[in-house]
């Protein structure tokens, strides 16, 4: 099937990381402003089967090491194609590409980041063509009912900043036609692991109110996914019982994380960032991030340049959040997933929110409650958690009254310093009792986090020493 592509084609190869040292060339990620990934159903007559097409300079054409601006443009055409059909057609350009030895391909939609390996390269992996002939082959073959598929590739950087502008109002319209229906009306959500090869460990689950972590498959694109092909990565999930309202866990959803992911996820809570949250793959849009100095959340998406309010760039918050893991306070989303009613309903929802980048906040007017539009704020009003404190002090954000309870102080007991001694606690009442206990801490540095994890962890506090400090010791 792919005799006349030079390097070889196969599952094997998804899951393939190729290193900045180890690239010929990348198409989008952060350091590109406009990239995308579209695909559209077309009448039969417009199409023309197996026709590939490039935009602007061809690989071989453009210089070894560069970063430069890409479109992939899918058009496809059969009798039994819908319009309902082309989010699920289009999320499966991410899977295809990585079958490609030497390419690889991640996220999705406007944040699409490709590249090219040297050793693809040298094996004669130089042209769009050989990418196309992938896509159109193993589309066709996986899916019948797509009877005439022609791709196009763009690199000139005016024709991609063009077409991105006409993405853009596709993915809008896609995205609004999905609102308005509720978790509570269905009894089936749906499950995805199409991430599984990055995130072994990653079930997303998408409801009416919960977009897919990467922002590109709605709840009804889902549907679509699952009836077309049943043994395909995304599949139904019935809902079961439902154990809490609030932060949204399902018996279903339980039994369902728990299979997919062989036991590694035992509950999963879908409308809270604390306490058995969603896990995150790496295809997230975004990341949500706790901020315990003010008690508040986060918001960073993936194209934000420089460091958040607390210091760290998304790059190092990603890698925190990242990997089919669940960890408390940080928490991979999708931009939608922000419009939703039950965008972390059980931890606040927006009445939590105290940082986003500008760009996101004015993207989610209209979404943003009014009375909290102003206080939220951005890296044009603040640029550290000081500066953050005193803004939401200023404009009297929700938050603040969190922190006059939280600060409320114990009855004081003067004590003499001489009456100052150890306290020993029972060694048989754990702090900690859990099955497993893990914490990853983020660093300034992206790609480097430190994790910590306790298995089977009983942890005692033998001593307990109360003394008399001076404020500033």
């Amino acid at each position: 099937m792919f005799q006349d592509i030079p390097v070889d084609v196969g599952i094997a190869y998804e899951g393939e990381r190729i290193r900045r040292d180890d690239m010929y060339v990348e198409f989008g990620g952060p350091r590109i402003d406009k990239k995308f990934e579209l695909l559209r159903i077309k009448p039969l007559d417009v199409v023309e089967d197996g026709k590939i097409s490039v935009i602007g300079p061809d690989i071989h054409q453009l210089k070894e090491g560069g970063s430069y601006r890409l479109g992939i443009y899918v058009e496809v055409a059969g009798s039994q194609l819908s319009e309902d059909l082309e989010g699920v057609f289009e999320r499966r350009i991410h899977e295809y590409l990585n079958y490609i030895q030497g390419f690889m391909h991640l996220n999705q939609r406007y944040d699409i980041w490709c590249r090219l390996s040297k050793a693809s390269y040298n094996k004669g992996l130089n042209s769009f063509k050989y990418l196309g002939l992938v896509l159109i082959r193993l589309f066709k073959s996986e899916f019948p009912i797509i009877e005439r598929m022609q791709v196009t590739f763009i690199t000139d950087p005016d024709k991609v900043a063009e077409m991105w502008e006409e993405a853009m109002k596709v993915y809008e319209g896609r995205d609004a036609r999905a609102r308005g229906l509720k978790d509570e009306e269905v009894d089936t959500f749906y499950g995805c692991v199409l991430c599984q090869s990055f995130a072994p460990t990653h079930v997303c689950v998408i409801t009416p109110q919960r977009y897919s972590n990467c922002g590109a498959m709605s709840w009804f694109d889902c549907g679509a996914a699952a009836r077309i092909d049943p043994k395909g990565p995304i599949f139904p999930i019935p809902k079961g019982e439902l154990l809490d309202p609030v932060r949204g866990e399902y018996t279903g959803v339980n039994e369902t994380a728990r299979a997919r992911s062989l036991g590694a996820i035992e509950r999963v809570c879908l409308y809270t960032m604390f306490g058995y949250p969603h896990t995150s793959c790496g295809c997230f849009e975004g990341v949500a991030f706790y901020i315990p100095e003010v008690d508040g959340i986060g918001i960073v998406h993936r194209d934000f340049k420089g460091p958040t309010v607390n210091g760290l760039a998304f790059a190092a918050l990603a890698d925190a959040t990242a990997g089919g893991r669940q960890v408390d306070g940080f928490h991979g989303i999708s931009i939608e997933y922000l419009r939703s009613p039950k965008f972390l309903q059980a931890d606040g929802g927006w009445v939590r929110v105290v940082w986003m980048p500008s760009a996101i906040k004015e993207r989610m007017k209209g979404f943003i409650p009014d009375e909290l539009l102003d206080k939220i704020a951005t890296e044009k009003d603040v640029s550290n958690i000081d500066e953050l404190k005193r803004w939401l002090e200023e404009k009297g954000h929700p938050v603040v009254k969190r922190w006059v309870e939280v600060a409320k102080p114990a009855p004081m007991v003067e004590a003499r310093a001489e009456e100052v001694k150890a306290v020993e606690a029972k060694p048989e009442t754990p702090m900690i009792s859990a099955p497993t206990v893990e914490a990853v801490v983020p660093t300034a540095i992206p790609g480097v986090s430190l994790r910590i994890t306790f298995k089977d962890a009983r942890i005692y506090a033998r001593k307990v020493i109360v003394r008399k400090v001076k404020t500033g010791e």
